[in-house]
């Protein structure tokens, strides 16, 4: 029997530098993490931990980057089916626009959003006549979390629904489905492992956002103090403990939720038969 020839030539020495690539990278950083947030003692971690600013700081990182996600997930959808399905005047700028939350500092992002949701802002003004503080409060840091994860669900759901050919939903309308069940019938469950991907990585780009929340933030503690500017503080006040152990928390609570989310679109993936790129 012929043995099978493989895609790529050379597969051991290829998968070797890969994992070494991905251990010095990736997993070596990890671990020191780990190790050094350890190195105080299960006492001492769980002191910390049991901080009530630590918490609050924990509890506004991962309840505002959840929020965020999700009208990431409504609003960019809703997006990409606009820029798949529809031609309208400076369609090209629209989509091109999607992209300049990658290209745009986030320190700049913050600054130009604090100053049009600033109580005498351009648009916050208008909010606070009626009584509504968006700056310095957590809707300000959704805000912000919006504005730099909407990208990651526009993009991720864009080239699927590209490739969904209008002929399925022609299809279930000729045998008789409505609106509403074509598109939880029909339409939904082929987007859904994207969309799944799309909220994973809003999420997880929300959890470790610093330089766009910071100044939207106002950044007091117990209030709209987040859980990275929290790690930056111990760092300048030498406390590399504190530090470590709010980011060991940070990094599996993520790794919990990415692996959920992950396993959710594994379970979408194979009732429709399609993957994600």
């Amino acid at each position: 029997m012929a043995r099978q020839s493989r895609v790529i030539a050379g597969f051991g020495l290829t998968l070797g530098i890969t994992l070494t690539y991905l251990t010095l990278i990736v997993i070596l950083p990890l671990s020191a993490v780990f190790i050094h947030s350890l190195g105080i003692g299960w006492d001492g971690f769980w002191e910390i931990l049991g901080s009530e600013r630590v918490l609050k700081s924990l509890q506004l990182s991962f309840s505002t980057a959840l929020f965020a996600a999700a009208l990431n997930l409504v609003f960019g959808l809703i997006l990409a089916w606009c820029l798949v399905r529809y031609q309208f005047f400076g369609k090209r700028l629209v989509d091109a626009m999607i992209d300049l939350p990658f290209a745009l500092p986030t320190a700049v992002a913050g600054i130009a959003l604090t100053a049009l949701y600033a109580q005498n802002g351009w648009i916050g003004q208008y909010f606070d006549r009626i009584g509504i503080e968006i700056a310095y409060t957590p809707i300000g840091i959704t805000l912000a979390l919006v504005f730099i994860g909407i990208p990651f669900v526009v993009r991720t759901v864009q080239p699927v629904l590209a490739d969904l050919e209008t002929e399925f939903e022609e299809a279930a309308s000729a045998l008789g489905a409505n609106r509403w069940q074509t598109i939880t019938k029909v339409i939904f469950p082929i987007l859904l492992p994207a969309l799944l991907t799309g909220f994973a990585l809003a999420f997880a780009r929300g959890v470790g956002e610093y330089g766009s929340v910071i100044f939207i933030a106002g950044n007091q503690p117990y209030q709209t103090e987040i859980a990275p500017l929290l790690i930056i503080s111990r760092l300048e006040e030498y406390d590399y403990a504190g530090a470590t152990t709010i980011a060991v928390v940070m990094l599996v609570i993520s790794f919990i939720f990415l692996l959920i989310i992950n396993l959710l679109q594994g379970w979408a993936s194979r009732r429709t038969g399609r993957t994600v790129s």
